[in-house]
């Protein structure tokens, strides 16, 4: 059974569009930057608990504030080439300050094989970056996920 996760992509639109997403933290993505950024996600079971529900609780447990109260919109769900699913919800997130972020924790054996453990954050970094930018910084799984949010703005005449 495929691994299933759930995000939230903020977008705004400024003198072009932007969205705000993560920088993965942990010792493998310290010094990468193309292909090591990822919209603040996690995994859920389905069966237990809405997408909706997930991507709601993880934006505030990988950035440590709450999602804004704004409307959103289910983009849809992308697959990467692993077979791993994302659902993907969308919202505009003008107003909304990429600062005061809390990261969220995971424990690690590290160096590896050397029996030590340590906390990393989930992520050590946001930042509101344009269309283009994101697409080469996200994991090669969430680039389509920026091709429907392009589609989704062009159709809405933004």
């Amino acid at each position: 059974m495929p691994v299933t996760s759930a995000g939230i992509l903020l977008y705004r639109l400024q003198s072009e569009p932007q969205v705000l997403i993560a920088h993965m933290g942990g010792p493998y993505w310290t010094n990468k930057d193309a292909g090591a950024w990822s919209i603040p996600k996690g995994e859920y079971v389905e069966a237990e608990e809405a997408a909706w529900d997930a991507a709601y609780r993880e934006f505030q447990e990988e950035l440590g504030v709450r999602a804004p109260d704004v409307p959103y919109a289910e983009l849809g769900t992308f697959t990467y080439a692993s077979g791993k699913r994302i659902v993907v919800f969308v919202a505009d997130g003008a107003g909304f300050e990429a600062s005061g972020f809390t990261f969220g924790e995971f424990e690690l054996e590290w160096p590896p094989r050397s029996g030590r453990t340590a906390s990393f954050p989930e992520v050590d970094r946001a930042e509101w970056v344009g269309l283009d930018a994101a697409r080469e910084r996200l994991v090669k799984g969430q680039r389509a996920v920026i091709d429907a949010l392009e589609t989704q703005l062009g159709e809405a005449g933004a």
